[in-house]
């Protein structure tokens, strides 16, 4: 029977006023019985709309009816056999934009929770199935043929996922110390636990999957060393490399990109000095420039470590901001101040080098730009100042330079991201693919997985031929 109820179930969370002060999980996830409730809202179409909308081609109706059965494990084996991460998925990924988005129940109401019934079925399985899948994977035969995987993120962890399931030999070259790219040093805790996301890597490397860390490609071995080794190569290194304003005060001491503050917090764990030894100054008053989900988390993770007032400093208005609305949402509860149309024109400092406020000039809306939203317009004369002792850099990131400056053949664009067959994501090199942020610029979670599983197919095809 269908539950006509037009709003989704609620997801249980911590209190506001108590999780702004702790690193552990915002949303706590649904039981068993909000499960089965929320799964019975599913109408299962015929026609199955909401797939049309995921990047990794999940059955979502089909999981969504073995949840509504009861039958939770059988739900988690509908999804992992299309997606390596279900549990960080139905964490992070904006399904509101995505699958929900275009779920019937969103045209009078809320759509249904898929994501929210995704980590369901994932956390169940990692709760009750563990060792049983130790022993279903044991004795996996290999193929003759091997790939290199270049980074651990997304891309990289889904490639290598649907490879080893298609029977490959695979390497994955981390730079990092830890496996998980964004997945481990971006997103805080409090958001995706990195005990979750170290259980799914664990998974893959059940399956095969062998992971070399400490393995900086380009600099310990080129991709033209590692097509010697291996029959093919994907590259999927993301976009780590942050952008500045280029304004007056940015090198000032206080000043932060988003990705070395949020580097520190979560793959240092200065969240728990001094048990880990990574401090992170931080003053009374905050300022994190941007509004995307890298500036929420920044300045959520900011408001954790201490700080009294946080500001989020965007020059568009709310509409145009390109978080998540869950994200918004979630920081305003947990006291983060909203300056909106506001655009910093420079940093000030006193005579020691450090950060003593940000000079803002007032915005307005204007007509429509290339990506569609109003552009700002500067208000002449409406410059004002802001007392801070920190400020975040939170703009956007673009790609290492190292392995384009390393591998002449390959074909980048412009800004420093590879060119590919958006079909094959095959690069200008034959058996070289890549894919997620390195391609895109950056951008989601679940589109670096769709890219890193289109390009495990044209692998596939290509060594097949060969």
């Amino acid at each position: 029977m269908v539950d006509m109820r037009k709003d989704k179930y609620p997801m249980p969370e911590q209190d506001p006023e108590v999780r702004n002060k702790n690193y552990q999980e915002v949303a706590l996830g649904y039981t068993e019985e909000l499960a089965v409730l929320e799964a019975k809202r599913c109408l299962n179409c015929k026609h199955k709309p909401c797939m049309k909308g995921c990047p990794v081609k999940v059955d979502i109706p089909g999981f969504i009816m073995k949840i509504k059965d009861g039958k939770f494990e059988e739900a988690y084996q509908i999804i992992a056999g299309t997606n390596s991460l279900p549990a960080v998925c139905g964490r992070v990924c904006p399904q509101e934009t995505q699958c929900e988005e275009l779920c019937v129940r969103a045209i009078k109401g809320e759509s249904v929770g898929i994501g929210r019934l995704e980590r369901f079925a994932a956390d169940w399985h990692m709760e009750h199935t563990v060792e049983q899948e130790e022993d279903a994977l044991t004795g996996q035969i290999k193929a003759a043929k091997s790939i290199a995987v270049v980074g651990a993120g997304p891309a990289g962890l889904t490639c290598a996922g649907d490879m080893a399931r298609k029977g490959y030999d695979v390497t994955v070259y981390e730079a990092f110390h830890e496996p998980g790219g964004v997945l481990t040093y971006g997103i805080p805790e409090f958001r995706l636990p990195k005990d979750i996301v170290k259980k799914e890597i664990a998974i893959l490397e059940k399956f095969g999957v062998e992971i070399m860390l400490n393995m900086v490609i380009g600099k310990i071995l080129t991709i033209k060393e590692l097509l010697n080794k291996h029959d093919a190569v994907f590259i999927g290194t993301g976009a780590g490399l942050p952008r500045f304003m280029k304004i007056p005060g940015e090198n000032l001491n206080g000043v932060y990109s988003a990705n070395e503050f949020l580097t520190r917090i979560n793959l240092m764990k200065a969240y728990k000095f001094p048990e880990y030894d990574t401090p992170v100054k931080i003053g009374r008053n905050v300022a994190v420039i941007g509004g995307g989900n890298v500036a929420m988390d920044a300045a959520r993770s900011a408001k954790r470590l201490g700080a009294e007032n946080v500001y989020i400093i965007y020059r568009r208005g709310e509409e145009e901001l390109p978080a998540r609305l869950e994200e918004i949402q979630h920081a305003k509860e947990e006291g983060i101040i909203f300056r909106l149309l506001n655009n910093p024109v420079s940093i000030r400092g006193n005579d020691r080098g450090s950060v003593t406020g940000i000079e803002c000039i007032s915005m307005e809306l204007g007509a429509p730009d290339d990506s569609g939203r109003r552009r700002p317009v500067e208000i002449k004369g409406s410059e004002h100042m802001m007392d801070m002792e920190t400020v975040i850099v939170a703009i956007g990131q673009t790609p290492n330079p190292l392995i384009k400056s390393t591998t002449e053949e390959l074909k980048t664009a412009s800004w420093g991201g590879i060119i590919v067959n958006e079909e094959t994501m095959e690069t200008s090199i034959p058996g070289v693919y890549a894919g997620g942020d390195i391609v895109t610029g950056a951008a989601t979670v679940i589109l670096a997985m769709g890219a890193g599983k289109t390009a495990a197919d044209a692998m596939d095809e290509y060594l097949k031929s060969k």
